[in-house]
């Protein structure tokens, strides 16, 4: 077991990494982590994991973090490596051995490499202190100031480390290995200026003194223009020594082969490609030199910022360039290209292996490869050893002093790259693999490139590459859209432009037409000799059982980014063994995490998965509405905990393994609305499988956000409820349906429609024996019968409802009837009335409101004010019914109480926020 702050916080065990889930909870863990064996108390905490006011029940939610981790150590086996997360009183302590915290591990080396005498020493030290680091210090936390100041104090000292490596590399006379040190972190941080001074230094001593000049004149110029500062006094010295000449600095470059610099070069900008500007190239290349790299890809379009980010990577000491990304988006392709730009930068040669980690065909040995790196750098065959480790060393020992690229592809795990490493500190391996392959970024410091779709403009690009500009310019919708429905994968883009170049009466639109149908466009994707199934067939063959089964049943999500609790819906397990398959099939880049928690499939892998267990799509169909009725419900009991629940679980409901726990209305209605296209998409899917039972309570479980957004565009989802609920003949699914659809036509303008429906909703739950539902309907059919002038009957109609649900002692229902019976009793100048209504409604107790209801009543309690004579009083009222709907996010209601406001005081400032809430409520509509 492993704890990491050094990069991206985390828990490593023999079986992968622990599933820490949400931003948050990470958080907790590194404030623990970084107060190692230490109480750390709930205020610290609190302070950690919010950066503004906290919530009011911030103890609860750590509480709840605390709980879950202390889970998933103990079932990772925590105690048998001595760790223990335990309660303190008011405090929480991790107990953590120190040589299972990657920042203790380094803090010590540090120490250890201080101790040395030797200057050799001090550099494997060092050296292994950095290797420590995987990125940025605590990533993937939420960076409140008290982790941003920790990240900060951890970054420092890696900085510091880094200078120090390069002075033992000074003292050793190796120029250029300090120079190599110092170069990527100068440029990553141009405004330190102990780092520029360093590597002035260091060029100056290998011998490159104008490159040292110009490293001063730069930053000089960048102090001055982003700080309005001169140089400091440690740049000026720098400066200062090398204008002198200093005869004690060793100004000849480092002697032997294979030291000078290595110079990348990629078409893009100089910011992109730091170490071109900085750093000459090699004067030529032997034409002798061992040379494997297959030709240059043809028809290569795109991916600057890729070759700029692989030039980057590629900056420092026997850098690993791990090239990484889903089948067929080009990684061996991008490799290829940038080793043919920069071919000048490893005089010394290129060799190239294809290690097939997904291939049929099996992979070739360690020892294969060995012998045919071995024979191109010229090594007798009789003198070739018979064993990989012996065979490794030799290799290791050719290339020690050699600027030499090596590109491995198609790499299927970490162990399949070790023997094949060189040893020279001038040689770049290059690593394609659609794995992360974290084992060989944690052992060995490779440096990820991450390789996604191609955007619609590549992807159009890539088209006319192979078919020419002209027919793809008489067709650019068509070609467009081609490169959407190619998901921007270069394979498929490959596959589809070549059946067009053998085609050329066939038009891109119609191409595009036979695409769009989805059962059978990887068929179509299929060429002569590979395609997008069989290139997902050999990564999805590499994975155990358990990640199978969840890829094959997350084919048949409706929705598009999907949890840990929907794959596990989806899959019949919960949501920890969830989130294990989806890590391992983030690994492998069949899903894509978007943001902690939350995944996505790309379209052409989806379609996949979908038909690798088609007899399941039904059942994990079922489960994942049922995933989404019992989520929705449990949203909506928090949202509007006064609300009715509405209906009765379907028949043959799957109760999901865990359901998620909101822990206030904020966070219930966030999931309502990130989840909304989920829910509407799966409302669609449950009506076309028949599944109408699902599908309008799917609906009608989003009442709390339609009410809050009324205005946006709720409808078509409502009216696929109202046929479902129609379908299944049930009066009380379509009188539920009804009142909310209709009430949605009111706000929209849609009158007439809306009358239609609502005449119709009260009889429909007088018929289903559901007096609430008939509360409901009454008073959003007076709502239009008020609109339309019809005052009586509107007025008649919320007080049948308010007698409905007294009746059946539903405050909620209550409330809401007095609401809009109080509203109504204005429009008819009895303001005496409308003000005890919402008086009485507001007194039913705050258990049973909400901020839309509270702001509402607490308007209609000032324009009765106003109405009455009492102005300082309607006044106040409404001053503060504006002030909790702008707090709140309640457009609707900040429109009404400032317009009320702004019309009775003529305050300019009323009249800017009046502007400001119409405006916000524009964009929410």
């Amino acid at each position: 077991m492993e704890f990491r702050l050094l990069g991206t916080v985390s828990v490593d065990t023999l079986s992968g990494p622990l599933p820490l889930g949400p931003a948050k909870r990470r958080s907790l863990l590194a404030a623990l982590l970084l107060r190692a064996n230490t109480p750390v108390s709930i205020a610290q905490l609190t302070d950690a994991l919010w950066d503004d006011e906290p919530p009011l029940h911030a103890r609860t939610v750590i509480q709840g973090h605390v709980s879950r981790l202390r889970a998933l150590l103990i079932g990772a086996d925590a105690e048998a490596y001595e760790v223990e997360l335990t309660t303190l009183g008011d405090a929480y302590l991790l107990r953590v051995p120190e040589s299972l915290l990657d920042s203790q591990r380094f803090e010590e080396l540090l120490m250890l490499a201080r101790e040395q005498r030797s200057a050799t020493d001090t550099v494997l030290m060092l050296k292994e202190a950095l290797a420590l680091w995987q990125g940025p210090p605590l990533t993937g936390v939420f960076a409140g100031p008290p982790l941003q100041a920790a990240a900060h104090s951890l970054e420092e000292s890696r900085l510091a480390t880094v200078e120090q490596l390069a002075g033992a590399y000074a003292r050793l006379g190796e120029h250029n290995r300090a120079a190599a040190v110092l170069r990527a972190e100068a440029v990553a941080h141009p405004m330190r200026e102990s780092l520029a001074a360093a590597l002035m230094t260091a060029l100056y001593r290998s011998g490159r003194q104008s490159e040292a000049l110009d490293w001063f004149h730069r930053t000089r110029r960048l102090l001055a223009d982003e700080l309005g500062v001169d140089p400091g006094r440690e740049l000026a010295d720098a400066y200062a020594l090398i204008l002198r000449g200093d005869p004690g600095t060793g100004q000849q470059p480092d002697e032997g082969p294979g030291t000078a610099p290595v110079a990348l070069t990629v078409d893009v900008p100089a910011p992109l490609a730091p170490a071109r500007a900085l750093a000459p190239p090699h004067t030529g290349v032997d034409p002798h030199a061992a040379d494997l790299l297959p030709r240059a890809p043809r028809g290569f379009h795109g991916r600057l910022p890729e070759l700029a980010s692989l030039s980057r990577a590629a900056a420092g000491e026997a850098p690993i360039c791990l090239v990484t990304g889903p089948t067929g988006v080009g990684k061996t392709a991008l490799a290829l290209q940038w080793a043919h730009r920069n071919v000048a930068a490893f005089p010394d040669g290129r060799l190239f292996a294809d290690l097939r980690g997904f291939s049929d065909t099996g992979d070739p040995s360690p020892l294969e490869i060995l012998r045919e790196f071995l024979l191109a750098l010229g090594v007798a065959p009789r003198r070739v050893p018979e064993t990989v480790q012996a065979a490794a060393a030799l290799f290791r020992s050719m290339t020690a002093r050699r600027s030499l690229l090596v590109v491995l592809d198609n790499a299927r795990d970490s162990a399949q790259l070790r023997p094949l490493l060189p040893g020279g500190t001038d040689c770049v391996t290059v690593v394609t693999s659609r794995h992360r392959l974290e084992g060989i970024i944690a052992s060995d410091a490779a440096r990820p490139v991450a390789l996604d779709t191609l955007g619609p403009q590549d992807g159009v690009a890539l088209l006319a590459g192979v078919l020419g500009e002209e027919r793809v310019l008489a067709e650019p919708v068509a070609a467009r859209r081609l490169a959407e429905l190619c998901g921007g994968l270069p394979l498929a883009l490959r596959v589809t432009a070549a059946r067009l170049a053998g085609r050329p009466q066939r038009t891109l639109a119609g191409t595009a037409a036979e695409l769009a149908d989805e059962q059978h466009r990887l068929t179509y994707l299929e060429g002569e000799d590979t395609g997008v199934s069989a290139a997902l067939r050999l990564t999805v063959h590499q994975l155990p059982p358990e990640a199978v089964h969840q890829f094959a049943r997350l084919g048949h999500h409706p929705g598009g980014h999907f949890d840990p609790y929907t794959a596990a819906a989806l899959a019949g397990s919960d949501p920890v063994t969830a989130t294990t398959a989806l890590e391992r099939l983030a690994a492998a880049h069949l899903v894509t995490e978007t943001a902690p928690g939350h995944w996505i499939l790309h379209d052409l892998v989806r379609l996949y998965a979908r038909g690798l267990d088609p007899e399941s799509a039904h059942e994990a169909l079922v489960r994942v509405l049922d995933h989404y009725i019992a989520t929705a419900l449990a949203a909506a009991d928090t949202a509007e905990p006064g609300g009715e629940s509405c209906f009765v679980l379907p028949d043959g409901f799957h109760r999901p393994t865990a359901v998620r726990d909101f822990t206030d209305r904020a966070e219930a209605m966030h999931w309502l609305a990130t989840e909304r296209e989920n829910l509407t998409l799966a409302t669609a899917a449950a009506r076309t499988a028949g599944l109408d039972d699902r599908s309008w309570r799917i609906t009608l479980l989003q009442w709390p956000q339609v009410v809050w957004r009324v205005r946006d565009n709720w409808t078509p989802m409502l009216e696929t409820a109202l046929d479902a609920a129609r379908a299944l003949g049930d009066p009380y699914a379509e009188s539920r349906v009804t009142t909310l659809l209709g009430w949605v036509l009111t706000e929209e303008g849609r009158t007439a429609e809306a009358l239609a429906l609502l005449e119709r909703s009260p009889d429909l739950a007088r018929r289903a024996g559901d007096p609430l539902g008939e509360a409901t309907a009454l008073i959003n059919l007076a709502i239009v019968q008020a609109e339309q002038g019809a005052l009586d009957e509107a007025l008649e109609g919320c007080e049948r409802a308010i007698e409905l649900a007294r009746a059946e002692q539903d405050a909620h229902t209550k409330m809401l009837a007095l609401q809009h019976l109080a509203r109504m009793q204005l429009a008819a100048d009895r303001p005496q009335e409308a003000l005890d209504a919402a008086r009485t409604a507001l007194d039913l107790g705050p258990e049973h409101e909400e901020a839309a209801r509270r702001v509402l009543l607490t308007t209609v309690c000032g324009e009765a004010h106003l109405a009455l004579g009492a102005k300082s009083d309607g006044i106040r009222l409404l001053d503060r019914a504006a002030r909790e709907a702008e707090d709140t996010g309640f457009s609707e209601g900040a429109v009404r109480a400032l317009g009320a406001l702004w019309q009775v005081t003529a305050d300019p400032d009323h009249g800017r926020r009046y502007e400001q809430a119409v405006r916000r409520l524009s964009d929410d509509g």
